[in-house]
């Protein structure tokens, strides 16, 4: 990917390194409506899909070891039910990191990003920018 502008300086008499930010902020920070909701809309769909996921592969290990005859049975050839949800094990597990990989760069990407601009000092809607009398001034941004 090309890029028109050149990248600004790391270092010399242009860089100014923003200051990091202070406990309070992050304690702010987390207190936020918008961290609220960044965590709240990563657990809504982390957590279900989590405990489906272990309920399948717990399903899984109890047929294995508890239904010889059903896990056993064959379906085509040399092909059994064992097998099949096995290989059915590692197609939800990507199926699940595809999926979550959806879900970040849609819906918490954007968010944390914004919540990342306010804590580097830059103007967000999680709130204003920093004002000089504030610890960090716009200089240090």
């Amino acid at each position: 990917m090309a890029y028109d502008a050149a990248p600004p300086p790391r270092s010399g008499p242009d860089f100014t390194a923003p200051a990091p930010p202070t406990t309070e902020e992050f304690v702010e920070v987390q207190g936020s409506s918008e961290f609220g909701d960044l965590r709240r809309t990563y657990r809504s769909f982390a957590f279900p899909l989590t405990v489906a996921f272990i309920a399948w592969y717990l399903l899984y290990v109890l047929l294995s070891n508890y239904a010889d005859g059903f896990m056993g049975t064959k379906l085509f050839g040399n092909i059994n039910v064992a097998l099949v949800l096995g290989l059915g094990q590692f197609l939800t597990t990507f199926l699940i990191a595809w999926l979550y990989s959806r879900h970040a760069a849609g819906r918490l990407d954007p968010r944390a990003a914004t919540i990342k601009t306010h804590m580097e000092g830059g103007p967000t809607t999680l709130g204003a920018p920093r004002t000089p009398g504030d610890a960090r001034t716009e200089a240090d941004a």
